[in-house]
């Protein structure tokens, strides 16, 4: 159905319709015009003629000169072309007892007899003459009869002598008409179709935003669109208006997605951190046991090498399984003493051995002037963790670049490497536990440092693409005591 095309091919299609409209309307109303201007130019220029030939006739009828009637009357109308004048088909001298003086066709309208006689038209009009002045000049239309009568009296010093009829056939100005509809059709067909281009181009230019927007809002509750072109939308009417609001509504719904997976990583992260912080708990009290019972064993126990080399086999087992629960156990108490550039420069003199190691360069930026009231311990442990995760992502003769600064009453810590892009399933569980295990930080560093970012209130961000990874931790600085 119409209804349902699109406003791509509709908004043209009618503005092609309205231009047709309107050059139908023009063209019909100029040939309505053209057609009364025709008949007018001939009734006033056969009434001229009329009048002229007329008072030539009036000496011809006081001196009954027939013959130079007949000449009289044949005169005017002696031309070969029709173009060059109107002319009249028929020209008949009536005498003032209404019978035929002289005329133009003596065959069909012989001297002296009624012509309503011999013509049932000629009877009509006189009959119609019947209703007028015999000496006022009258002209009158046969519609059904196609021919138009110019009755003009002939008149010496107010005595009526006779009257002229001249025949006009509708002819003489329907092929002036129709000529001037030829052309009249030929110029509207050349404004149509200089026209209609036009129509065409600015149809589609109307309906491009609304076609753009269309399309961008039926993606939406399946996806989020991409932001319309601006320059589709520009200027400040309503659709330029409804443009700009719809590209602010992706933008919020951009950022309402985001924080919606932001809100589902925390849940899960804290889910998991609850769960793990719940079986470290349970684990431990079996543990601490079995250590002291392997203590128990070293101490008292018989010391044949096979015992000796089984029970410090198990104790070492014990004291990893024992320090993998601790890092679980993350909890931030607050300390005394706040962090200060040599804990930053101590962090690096840790770090630097494994950086040395892949021959990878460390970009080093301690922005820690004064003491900055956040517990240090955890701001080294976080500093640490993400160097360590760094320097396992670099290749060797990579490039490491870690800066630390303080500035709108937070901490921030901020490093990048050069290793391989992070794909998007994997940053979604990049802080869960053993999601990236190393065999330095047993997949424990990032969940670790994210629930000591987690407890202290800050935030952490990465960001990965090829050849640049970025994470990003911003402490809130603690109120003084």
């Amino acid at each position: 159905m119409l209804s349902d095309l699109s406003l791509r091919y509709k908004v043209p299609l009618r503005i092609s319709l309205l231009i047709l409209i309107v050059a139908l309307a023009v063209t019909v109303s100029l040939l309505a015009r053209s057609y009364l201007m025709f008949k007018q130019d001939l009734f006033i220029s056969s009434e001229n003629m009329g009048r002229i030939v007329a008072r030539t006739l009036t000496t011809a009828l006081l001196h009954d000169d027939v013959w130079k009637a007949y000449e009289i009357i044949n005169a005017p109308f002696s031309v070969d072309s029709k173009e060059a004048a109107l002319q009249a088909d028929t020209v008949i001298v009536l005498d003032k007892s209404e019978r035929v003086y002289v005329s133009t066709a003596p065959r069909q309208y012989p001297m002296l007899s009624d012509p309503a006689l011999k013509d049932d038209e000629i009877a009509i009009l006189k009959q119609k003459l019947s209703q007028h002045d015999p000496t006022s000049r009258v002209t009158i239309e046969m519609p059904g009869l196609g021919n138009i009568y110019v009755v003009t009296p002939i008149d010496s010093d107010g005595v009526l002598l006779g009257r002229l009829v001249m025949l006009y056939s509708h002819e003489i100005y329907i092929d002036r008409f129709l000529a001037f509809v030829r052309q009249a059709a030929m110029t509207a067909v050349l404004i149509i179709v200089l026209l209609l281009p036009f129509g065409v181009y600015w149809g589609q230019r109307l309906s491009a935003p609304l076609v753009e927007l269309s399309k961008s809002m039926g993606q939406v509750g399946s996806s989020i669109p991409q932001t319309p072109d601006s320059r589709i939308f520009k200027g400040g009417d309503e659709i330029g208006q409804l443009g700009a609001q719809f590209a602010r509504m992706i933008e919020q719904l951009r950022d309402k997605e985001a924080l919606e997976k932001q809100m589902v990583v925390s849940d899960r992260l804290a889910a998991i951190g609850r769960f793990t912080a719940g079986i470290a708990h349970e684990i431990n009290n079996p543990l601490g046991g079995l250590l002291n019972a392997t203590n128990t064993l070293q101490r008292h126990g018989a010391q044949d090498p096979l015992t000796c080399k089984t029970v410090s086999l198990l104790e070492r087992g014990l004291l990893q399984i024992k320090a993998t629960v601790a890092a679980l156990l993350v909890e931030a108490k607050p300390e005394v003493h706040p962090v200060t550039h040599q804990d930053i420069e101590d962090t690096r003199t840790l770090v630097m051995p494994a950086a040395q190691k892949k021959s990878a360069r460390l970009d080093w930026v301690n922005g820690i002037h004064q003491p900055a009231n956040v517990p240090s311990t955890y701001v080294r442990q976080i500093l640490i963790n993400l160097l360590l995760n760094s320097i396992d992502a670099v290749p060797n003769h990579g490039r490491i670049s870690c800066e630390v600064s303080t500035t709108d009453g937070v901490l921030r810590i901020a490093t990048y490497n050069e290793g391989e892009q992070i794909n998007n399933h994997d940053l979604e569980h990049l802080f869960e536990p053993f999601a990236s295990g190393t065999e330095s930080g047993r997949g424990l560093g990032l969940w670790v440092t994210y629930q000591i970012v987690n407890t202290l209130n800050g935030s952490i961000e990465v960001s990965s693409a090829e050849d640049d990874t970025q994470f990003v931790v911003t402490l809130p600085l603690q109120q003084a005591a």
